[in-house]
């Protein structure tokens, strides 16, 4: 086996173990939910948060975060060398929160592919790992894959979520949430036609829209247009607060402080309808970049996105806020 390969091999294998000592400590790493939050931080980015390693931010693409339940496991998607191809899926690990974050880990193969993988999210119960994937053999462009990660063997085959969540277009950050009333779901986006403006005739993409599946028996059904935060420009990547009463997404739409800003709706329960999304404002977004991904903490004070603006080490990087 060449050295590389190998060394690429042991690092995999030790995030793999580390990954498996997170899910193993998740009944003791439920921090109870604020009633009440505050107003977001300014911005900035994580390294000077908590500190991380050199390479956490890199000069190359980094972005798509989203942060375990326990605080201690910052997952990413990137274009940095030592990848298996595009973008990949990498983690970067820490003993306790408040620590420096570690140098980011590929995740290897079988998350990982010669085609671009992406938008990782793991489940709250620390096993299920959905992500994006354009490799060959989906429902067409880029597709949420799902795989388990298990004890001692690491994370099983992927496999396609399927065409009645999947498109012949692009989907985007998938985000399970078990919904009082409506049992397990699964919110995306997705650039598909037909969503909440019309498209040109014989139109094979659109704009992004925010969409959820629900889950029967334990397969996803049709995916549905979310009601109440879409509009006829960009509006994609959603995260929801664990109690399902807070939603997180990005968009372009008028009122932005500059190209793609990180928007925010809520609802009195989940049998409630969204609020009309809100701008978080200059503190969170900026007016010369484009805002990404927003992956909000398991206890709801502290959320991590991708932005572009000026100031970073690459072509995006990884920014932070509090409340």
């Amino acid at each position: 086996m060449p050295p590389t390969r190998a060394i690429h091999r042991a690092r995999s294998a030790r995030i793999v173990v580390s990954l498996l000592a997170v899910a193993a400590a998740i009944p003791a790493a439920a921090q109870a939910m604020p009633t009440e939050f505050g107003s977001w931080s300014t911005a900035v980015r994580v390294e000077e948060a908590t500190g991380a390693d050199p390479a956490f931010n890199g000069p190359s693409l980094d972005g798509c975060p989203f942060i375990s339940r326990d605080g201690n496991t910052f997952y990413m998607a990137s274009n940095r060398t030592g990848g298996l191809g595009g973008l990949d899926i990498w983690a970067s690990t820490r003993e306790n929160e408040g620590d420096p974050w570690g140098a980011p880990v590929n995740l290897g193969a079988p998350v990982n592919s010669a085609s671009n993988d992406f938008c990782p999210t793991i489940d709250r119960n620390g096993h299920r790992f959905f992500f994006v994937s354009n490799r060959p053999g989906g429902c067409g462009g880029a597709d949420i894959y799902a795989t388990r990660l298990r004890n001692k063997t690491g994370f099983e085959q992927p496999e396609n979520v399927g065409c009645g969540v999947n498109s012949a277009a692009d989907e985007a950050s998938p985000m399970p949430i078990p919904e009082p009333g409506e049992g397990p779901s699964l919110y995306f986006s997705s650039v598909r036609p037909g969503g909440y403006s019309a498209d040109a005739p014989g139109a094979t993409i659109g704009d992004s829209d925010l969409y959820v599946s629900r889950s029967h028996g334990g397969t996803f059904g049709q995916a549905m247009l979310v009601p109440g935060v879409n509009t006829a420009v960009e509006d994609g990547q959603p995260n929801i607060r664990r109690d399902g009463l807070e939603l997180f997404f990005y968009s372009n739409r008028p009122g932005t402080l500059g190209s793609n800003d990180i928007y925010s709706a809520s609802r009195e329960s989940t049998s409630e309808p969204w609020s009309t999304p809100v701008n978080l404002g200059p503190e969170v977004n900026s007016a010369m970049g484009a805002e990404t991904r927003p992956s909000l903490s398991w206890d709801g004070t502290t959320l991590y996105f991708g932005s572009t603006r000026p100031g970073g080490d690459g072509n995006a990087d990884h920014y932070v806020t509090t409340r």
